[in-house]
């Protein structure tokens, strides 16, 4: 199968898939994202009205410390933290834009400050905006050179200690880093779950074509491509590996929750069409991808001294492993074991081929397997 097309057949593809493109991949970033962790927001605006008032009690004078002072310290507190979290969302927007790209060639510590500041100047905006709105009075001097000041200061401090956590959280995933904080797999566990091995096709070829550095930036640049697709099915990353990405779900008893993996490839595939011309100006090919999915057990622990991470072991990960080596042998683009599709239903507009009876290199026993299809529009 080829895995590269010229610029003008990936144009048009592009515009096809535009046309069938799902409403989902239509909504801004910051919504989606806003919507799955919408009960972590009501959770924060909770924590801020304790704050306020806890502030209130701790600074401010003895005649202020009544319930509507109280009141307005509470609204004050989650005004600021809604203000926060919007500006949060933003960023969580801003990698997938052209000031995205930008940010992303600084070093991680000029982006973490850029951050930082401008977090800080949103909230003392909001700050001194709702201090006008919730005070009919004018305001008083000692809350120009006392307050607000303060206000900076723990405005800064915080945006620093959130930005911290959520730069770290962004690097090592948000599951990891709850594992090891909790020490869920400081022993060996083992869990049942769904494994995409995902590569791109003929990167060897690619790099003989483009150079080793321009093939680099191509690979990292599918990556920040596909991330979006991955979070929206709610897929785990667990790493990157070369050209490799490894995609993981838990493997539930609904299967509409488990067919959420077929799903995330075949998203993968319309962002990328939707993609193609650019990467065809930029690049001069598009690069073609392939999957193997297989669900099971895995035996998942914390592995390492001075570099520690969360390891996934067992035959899932083999099977997965070998079921996207075998999409290059049969020219498929994604092959899934029947394990796996025996406990997912197959999502409208998917078709599912043939079983075949893989030998698969490793094991002594064959896997049936299956390719899955898009119905091609009539």
């Amino acid at each position: 199968m080829a895995q590269t097309e010229t610029p003008d057949a990936l144009v048009r593809a592009g515009a096809l898939t535009r046309r069938g493109r799902s409403t989902a991949a239509l909504r801004p970033a910051f919504i989606r994202y806003a919507r799955r962790h919408f009960g972590f927001l009501a959770g924060l605006l909770i924590v801020a009205v304790v704050i306020g008032v806890t502030y209130r009690y701790l600074f401010d004078p003895l005649d202020e410390r009544t319930v509507p002072f109280y009141t307005r310290s509470g609204i004050h507190a989650m005004g600021l933290i809604f203000a926060g979290w919007v500006v949060h969302l933003t960023f969580t927007a801003v990698p997938r834009s052209r000031l995205g790209g930008v940010l992303r060639r600084l070093p991680l510590s000029a982006e973490f400050i850029i951050k930082a500041l401008t977090m800080t100047a949103a909230l003392t905006i909001v700050a001194v905006g709702l201090q006008f709105v919730l005070y009919p009075f004018p305001v008083s001097q000692r809350w120009l050179t006392d307050e607000l000041p303060r206000i900076v200061v723990i405005g800064f401090s915080a945006s620093l200690l959130v930005g911290a956590i959520f730069e770290f959280r962004r690097m090592i995933g948000g599951r990891v880093l709850g594992s090891f904080l909790l020490g869920t797999y400081h022993r060996p566990r083992r869990e049942q779950r769904i494994v995409m091995f995902l590569d791109i096709a003929d990167s060897t070829a690619l790099a003989e074509r483009l150079g080793e550095v321009r093939v680099h930036d191509l690979i990292t640049r599918f990556f920040s491509d596909i991330d979006q697709p991955i979070a929206d099915y709610d897929g785990e990353v667990h790493t990157y590996v070369g050209d490799e990405v490894i995609v993981t779900w838990p493997l539930s008893g609904d299967p509409e929750r488990n067919a959420r993996s077929l799903r995330c490839f075949f998203a993968v595939e319309e962002r990328m069409i939707e993609l193609a011309p650019s990467y065809a100006r930029e690049f001069g090919v598009v690069p073609r991808f392939r999957a193997g999915i297989h669900a099971g057990p895995v035996v998942v622990s914390e592995c390492g001294v001075t570099k520690r991470q969360i390891a996934y072991f067992g035959d899932t990960m083999n099977v997965a492993a070998r079921l996207c080596e075998h999409c290059k042998v049969a020219g498929e683009t994604l092959v899934a074991s029947a394990d796996m599709l025996r406990s997912a239903v197959v999502p409208h507009g998917l078709s599912v081929g043939r079983h075949a009876g893989l030998m698969l290199r490793g094991r002594r026993t064959p896997v049936e397997a299956h390719a899955v299809h898009r119905h091609e529009p009539a």
